[in-house]
């Protein structure tokens, strides 16, 4: 049987990395596929992370029954939370918190004071989790993943990248820091924001520290929208969209550039590696999901998030599996330039 290596790359979303874990539960069932590094920012370095420490901890199945436990320890930690969809919600508008009086006011507030000013004593029931999760000391000597995982530094506004052996709680709290919600995390005597800023994933990681050619990119946040957002809420969703995904365009763009010097020949292939891109998504499903479902854990809405991303990966290896180590299984040019 071929072994195929591919490359990750996970985006960040808040709640909506249960759709990762649907795809990475199907990609476990792959056995001709194997993982050789990930790239994640925030929810998306957490899927890592927990992926990487099963993996080591017990192959295939034991990184299965971790992402399974972190989900769950998250929606049980949101059970004890106000951000909970009213019934009028899951009634007009499916899985968002729009009308939750919790998440309106909780909404104006963010906007009005500093984290600094709501969470004096800087508390994050995210650290829980993931301490519960997540063996960061077995993790450090782990190699059975690599992990590129993103946070932006808060002075430089320059990008960093932690790598396998660096990775702890905190790294992936930096990650995952929405500014309006969190005090910046320090690391390294550096404060750190939600790597989404500047890599929703960092793809170069990828291209320099590993061997495998494919890089399967799991997209979160939609690229595009069918009409122009005219509410308050409306308008901050697609702006959230469209800041999240900048970085990850412009590095495409640069991965097509580089490409097609290759293919013209005008760029040593020997010294310049070409990169084969495959995209893992489900634009229809995730556009109609607004940024306040991003903070809604509830068990049923991860699940349903979850069977969105298996069916996304099943599609995709179906389609494509094929391709993996051939070509790029979508057109760069026609989806970025």
């Amino acid at each position: 049987m071929e072994i195929k290596r591919i490359n990750l790359a996970l985006q960040g979303g808040g709640a909506h990395g249960a759709y990762t874990w649907g795809v990475l539960d199907r990609l476990l069932d792959e056995d001709r596929l194997e993982v050789e590094a990930i790239s994640g920012t925030s929810a998306g370095a957490m899927n890592a992370a927990v992926f990487a420490d099963g993996m080591g901890r017990g192959g295939r199945e034991e990184a299965r029954r971790a992402l399974d436990n972190f989900w769950t320890n998250i929606s049980r930690a949101a059970q004890a939370g106000p951000l909970q969809p009213t019934p009028f919600d899951r009634y007009s508008s499916g899985w968002n918190l729009d009308h939750s009086a919790a998440f309106v006011a909780f909404d104006m507030l963010t906007r009005m004071l500093s984290p600094y000013q709501l969470n004096p004593m800087n508390l994050n029931p995210l650290r829980g989790v993931l301490e519960r999760s997540v063996d960061f000391r077995r993790l450090e000597g782990c190699r059975a993943v690599k992990l590129f995982l993103s946070a932006t530094n808060v002075k430089t506004g320059k990008v960093r990248v932690f790598q396998s052996g660096e990775i702890t709680a905190d790294v992936l709290l930096a990650s995952a820091c929405l500014p309006f919600l969190f005090q910046a995390v320090t690391v390294d005597g550096d404060p750190y924001w939600d790597g989404g800023y500047m890599g929703n994933p960092a793809i170069f990681p990828l291209i320099y520290g590993t061997q495998s050619q494919d890089v399967v990119i799991v997209q979160i946040n939609p690229l595009c929208c069918d009409r122009v957002p005219t509410t308050a809420a409306e308008i901050m969703n697609r702006v959230n969209e469209i800041s999240f995904n900048s970085s990850l365009m412009r590095e495409m763009r640069a991965i097509s550039f580089v490409t097609d010097l290759i293919d013209e020949q005008k760029l040593d292939s020997n010294s310049y590696k070409r990169i084969n891109v495959h995209w893992i998504e489900a634009e229809k499903q995730m556009r109609g999901l607004g940024v306040s479902s991003k903070l809604n854990a509830r068990m049923d809405f991860l699940l349903h998030l979850k069977a969105i991303g298996r069916k996304a990966a099943d599609d995709w290896l179906a389609g494509h599996f094929d391709h993996i180590g051939r070509r790029s299984t979508i057109d760069i040019r026609e989806k970025f330039l």
